[in-house]
């Protein structure tokens, strides 16, 4: 079998350099300046590599199984693979805002689009881009306007302990002018999640409902227990296109076998609009027929790519405001059987649609629904969502 680069980390013995070699996309971080004041080591790519070294010098990273402590070695590795995009002078300053955010989805598309490169589970592939997501959060968090609500949220994501330790490194792998100031806050981040219980796991909520609304209603107590009064499901499909959603609907049995069908596909073409067209009036169509299973307490549902975590926000709110236990289903198929299927569809998407679709996926996280389930769309099984 041939090897993912998670064997060549540990084979090589943690080395950047031997990494690089495997992934030249790190050599874009060379010569991408930085802000001397906090990060007086030079640029991008040298902060990287002192941020790996400090990595392996940390006890607690360590003691780790193998395949833990090269999936954060390849985190630190890709932490700040944002920057490249996002850096600017500003006010006579190098900054890079939203870094995070970007490098979560540069990552994610090199990990899926090169996935016979890289060799990742999806599991393994979403735990790396969201530490990449959140490597900031230790330094910050106590900023927040509800700070236990943006942890619980990573918790569902990643092992606190593990962004600990990411955070940790990337304080110490740099040259600042107030040195020891950051690592004080990422201990304080380390001592206060313990104290929430989610240092290695997700809170353990008083049942789906309470952990559904507590991050739908920020005030809420998170040891609350609430009464469910939901009163029948709605399920939100989302993928890209030709991931196999409207195979698993047709296919679908049990208890959601007699759902109505709100397609967005389906209304465009009975509506005569072409995928180049706005789709407004397609959405408010389907939004039309939302309301009426809405009304009447039907369980249906909604079949689109929803690709975007603000886009299923808004749908997540709507339906559970008419008393709706809202599901998130989310299918994917490896890159080249994605590019097979598009080859042989009638309505052919160009591959640079295609490609911007993949850079804009926003993979649905845990918290976002009253459940999120990742489904594979070749054989419609459940992936190990976030584990290892």
């Amino acid at each position: 079998m041939e090897k993912n680069i998670l064997d060549k980390i540990r084979e090589t013995g943690f080395s950047l350099q031997e990494l690089a070699s495997a992934c030249p996309e790190l050599l874009s971080l060379q010569d991408v300046p930085q802000n001397p004041e906090h990060h007086g080591e030079g640029d991008v790519f040298r902060h990287t590599e002192m941020v790996c070294e400090e990595l392996k010098e940390l006890p607690l990273w360590q003691q780790l199984p193998v395949e833990e402590r090269a999936l954060l070695f390849l985190a630190a590795a890709f932490h700040d693979i944002g920057k490249p995009a996002c850096t600017r002078l500003e006010d006579g300053k190098w900054v890079s805002p939203r870094h995070t955010i970007v490098g979560e989805k540069i990552f994610r598309r090199i990990a899926y689009q090169e996935s016979g490169r890289l060799g990742l589970s999806f599991g393994q592939r979403e735990l790396v881009a969201k530490l990449i997501r959140f490597h900031g959060l230790p330094l910050w968090f106590w900023t927040k306007e509800q700070p236990d609500t943006e942890l619980c949220k990573a918790a569902e994501s990643i092992p606190l302990k593990f962004l600990y330790l990411l955070s940790r490194a990337d304080t110490l792998g740099r040259q600042e002018n107030l040195p020891g100031q950051l690592s004080d806050q990422v201990e304080l981040f380390g001592e206060y999640v313990r104290e929430l219980g989610i240092w290695e796991h997700p809170y353990p909520f008083g049942n789906p409902y309470t952990k559904f609304r507590f991050y739908q209603k920020a005030e809420l107590w998170q040891g609350a227990c609430l009464y469910d009064d939901t009163t029948f499901d709605v399920i939100i499909m989302a993928g890209l296109p030709l991931s196999g959603k409207d195979t698993w609907i047709t296919q679908k049995s049990g208890e959601w076998s007699d759902m109505p069908i709100v397609s967005l596909d389906d209304l465009r073409e009975k509506m005569g609009i072409p995928p180049s067209k706005p789709s407004g009036r397609v959405v408010q169509e389907a939004l039309e027929l939302a309301r009426g299973y809405l009304r009447k307490g039907r369980p249906f549902i909604w079949n689109a790519t929803n690709l975007l975590m603000e886009t299923r926000q808004k749908l997540v709110k709507l339906f559970a405001g008419y008393g709706a236990r809202v599901h998130i289903l989310y299918l994917e198929v490896p890159y080249q059987e994605l590019l097979r299927r598009n080859r042989v569809r009638a309505r052919h998407i160009p591959e640079p649609v295609l490609d911007d679709m993949i850079r804009k996926l926003e993979v649905p996280a845990p918290w976002e629904a009253y459940s999120v389930t990742p489904l594979s769309g070749l054989a419609f099984h459940t992936l190990p969502c976030y584990s290892l």
